[in-house]
């Protein structure tokens, strides 16, 4: 098929975007439009009481002043996304504080008016008497006898559970010839898509309409709708146009869709509320966040024993919708891509007095292949040997699969070595000491870096994709998954292809309504083609049956005497044939034969695995670094399309790099202030941040996926880090004996170290 599975098919979707044509929900404004505006606490812990508030209310174009006493019928905040067979005592996250705020940014009322400028004013004349609390940020300063409690009638201690077999951990432990040990900050970092969040509220008597930005129209119909307004599915539409990236961070639901809607309801008024940057940063989930410590047994010869680890996550001031999950999610992966015969890993979960924690592209996933891949970094420097030697002698053999992890996962494919291998091969790994040498004359230092990952992925569903033949001879795609930047328009075009033999303009793909999509489980953790993907295929298959069998009345044929192309049915062998166009209008042509519908979910997840190597530059007098070759090598299972994969590959790995040399969201620990609130104080990386990247991909179809696809949309951003900081260690410890450097390897992290072990004689 010309334009099916496996074409590099350039996105159809590009053209309006980059004309300035697409829809995010600042670009909508329906007639009678109110805006509002959030006030936040600027305490991190506080009482407070308001104050005059009719004043506010009766400030000029001030429609409306919600606090939280006008929305108690609201529930709270859910947290549905808890860790399996483990009890969680969730703690009210309020929609509104009443009289206690946990950290700065923290929501206590939502002032509506005629415009953005008096809704501003307003906002700041609120009149409020704070009297500040204890506060307590960091998750070992949480966990300390005597820190301040974020919650009065409960420890900072959230949640605690553990997987594996503790006592034959310790018992390989005591046994090994060698235990090495890292201790690492997965720091916490903002997912700072191009668009910020926003909803616009409407209200019709009836039934609510939310115009949102986000992963998922259904999700936040029925969490915001059925769990915090508890309402029957049908009082609720949800409309999500264009998405400028969520990175997870707008799979979530939030105060301020319940608020508008609210507001919308009583003022009988379309509201809209549009984030500005900072308050970005203030009031979106953040990501990451862990300090965690690793311990590897090894034998004489190198082989790995057993591991063990231990995970503090910090979840905020309150649990967000999945946050307990993510940090789960990387516990399941905590032993990477090696043979590892036991395990134990203890996870807990801790307040602070700062913004809640959820999931960031890659979801736990990245923390766990940062600490094991950073962990065998420094068992190769430890034993004296080369770090791709000791992964290679540990790795999970091909032919060990199915295999089964200390943690309970079960890969089913996987040929780890091999792609290690090809990955040092286009690096040029053995021509490093000379690029070395190079450097070195040159007053640099240089580094080489190696990440082999693997995540689990793939399978968020069930997901359900209605196919139907329009009367023009093209096809409508109708499913609940929600493009944010993936490609989705084209990539479900080529499974139509596939079956249809259309071309991408022919195939309309709709999502992001409620209304008009009966269900979804929206896009989050790479699940869009593992699932979504498969359900197109299913039903595009379907339809090409059903179109066949019209056809063959039609022609007076038979079925097995057809074939489809170029949009049109013909007899084989002849000129006889019948458009799909002629098709859909026929008279005889009933709708439910034009309309194919097909679900899929995927119990086990599907396992991509790949391999980084970075090299990196430091300029020891000031400490910079700069990426001077980057080199992917994935196991995807299968490639749909190559533009695209290589499209999300590119852009996780830039997110990756960002966490590993830049990016930090930074709290004072004295005041409880966040001090990087805004792209002044937050780094980016930009276009010159990031390398020319040579990737390829080396694939071993999946075993338990219909299409033999494993998820990609994460990868880049699991692998990436890992590589960049082994490659700067790599640099560091050549030529000072440093070895270790946490994120974000900033010049000026990378300077204090260097001059610290001049300092030292080194």
């Amino acid at each position: 098929m010309k334009f099916g599975f496996g074409q590099a098919l350039r996105r159809k979707e590009d053209e309006p975007l980059l004309r300035g044509q697409g829809r995010y929900v600042a670009d909508v404004t329906p007639a009678g439009t109110l805006h509002a505006v959030v006030v936040r606490s600027p305490h991190a812990h506080a009482r407070f009481a308001m104050t005059d508030l009719d004043r506010v209310r009766h400030m000029k174009g001030v429609r409306l002043l919600l606090t939280a006493e006008d929305v108690e019928h609201l529930d709270p905040m859910p947290c549905p996304g808890t860790i399996p067979d483990l009890p969680i005592d969730v703690p009210p996250y309020p929609v509104l504080a009443s009289d206690v705020v946990r950290h700065v940014g923290d929501a206590v009322a939502f002032v509506v008016a005629d415009t953005l400028a008096a809704a501003k004013d307003a906002a700041e004349a609120v009149s409020i008497d704070w009297q500040p609390l204890p506060h307590v940020i960091g998750v070992r300063e949480a966990l300390a006898p005597d820190a301040p409690r974020v919650f009065p009638d409960r420890s900072n201690l959230a949640f605690e559970t553990a997987v594996g077999d503790a006592a034959a951990t310790r018992a390989a432990f005591a046994a090994a010839a060698h235990v090495v040990e890292v201790t690492v900050v997965n720091q916490r970092v903002a997912a700072n898509y191009l668009d910020t969040r926003g909803v616009i509220a409407e209200y019709d008597g009836e039934r609510y309409t939310l115009t949102v930005g986000s992963q998922g129209s259904h999700i936040i119909r029925d969490i915001i709708g059925g769990m915090v307004m508890k309402l029957p599915p049908e009082k609720m539409r949800v409309v999500t146009h264009d998405v400028g990236g969520g990175f997870g961070t707008k799979l979530f639901p939030y105060r301020e869709y319940a608020l508008a809607a609210v507001a919308a309801e009583r003022l009988r008024r379309p509201v809209k509320w549009v984030a500005e940057r900072s308050e970005h940063f203030l009031a979106d989930t953040h990501g990451r966040d862990n300090l965690s410590t690793a311990k590897l047994a090894l034998d004489d010869k190198g082989r790995f024993l057993a591991l063990d680890v231990e995970i503090l996550a910090d979840m905020g001031s309150y649990l967000s919708a999945y946050a307990p999950y993510i940090p789960w999610l990387g516990v399941g992966m905590a032993s990477g891509v090696y043979d590892i015969p036991v395990a134990h890993v203890r996870l807990r979960g801790v307040y602070t007095n700062t913004v809640p924690v959820d999931a960031y592209r890659g979801a736990g996933r990245p923390e766990a292949a940062y600490l094991i891949e950073r962990l065998v970094d420094v068992a190769a420097r430890a034993l004296d040997v080369a770090p791709d030697s000791l992964r290679r002698r540990n790795f999970i053999k091909p032919k060990a699969m199915p295999y089964r992890t200390p943690t309970g996962k079960v890969y089913d494919s996987g040929d780890f070595a091999g792609i290690l291998a090809r990955a040092q091969e286009l690096s040029g790994w053995d021509g490093f000491n000379r690029r070395a040498a190079a450097s070195r004359r040159a007053g640099k230092l240089r580094g080489i870096g190696i990440s082999t990952y693997i995540e689990a992925c793939g399978n968020n569903g069930p997901e359900t994709a209605t196919v139907t033949l329009d009367r023009d001879g093209g096809v409508t795609v109708l499913i609940g998954s929600q493009s944010s930047g993936q490609g989705h328009a084209t990539a479900y075009a080529q499974l139509v292809a596939e079956h249809l033999d259309l071309p991408p303009d022919k195939v309309r793909v709709v999502q992001g309504d409620t209304d008009r999509i009966a269900s979804g489980a929206g896009t989050g953790g790479s699940s869009s083609i593992p699932i979504g993907g498969v359900s197109v295929d299913r039903a595009s298959r379907k339809l090409a049956a059903q179109i066949k069998e019209l056809a063959a009345d039609l022609l007076e044929a038979a079925v097995g005497d057809l074939e489809i192309a170029d949009g049109a049915v013909r007899v084989v062998g002849t000129d006889r044939t019948v458009g799909f166009a002629d098709l859909a209008r026929h008279p005889r042509a009933r709708p439910e034969q034009l309309r194919a519908a097909e679900a899929f979910g995927n119990e086990p997840p599907t396992f991509p695995n790949g391999a980084h190597i970075a090299e990196v530059e430091i300029d020891p007098q000031t400490g910079a670094v700069s990426v001077v070759n980057y080199v992917v090598v994935d196991d995807f299972g299968a490639t749909l399309n190559p533009l695209l994969l290589e499209a999300q590959v590119h852009g996780g790995s830039v997110q990756g790099l960002g966490q590993a040399l830049m990016e930090q969201v930074v709290y004072d620990p004295a005041s409880g202030q966040l001090l990087s609130a805004s792209l002044m104080d937050y780094a980016l990386p930009r276009a010159s941040d990031a390398p020319h990247f040579t990737f390829e991909t080396r694939n071993v179809p999946c075993r338990t996926n219909p299409l033999g696809v494993k998820g990609a949309g994460e990868a880049g951003a699991i692998g990436s880090c890992p590589a960049l900081i082994n490659a700067v260690c790599d640099a560091l410890w050549r030529a000072y004996g440093i070895r270790h450097l946490d994120m974000p390897a900033t010049p000026a992290r990378v300077w204090a170290a260097i001059d610290k072990a001049r300092a030292h004689g080194r």
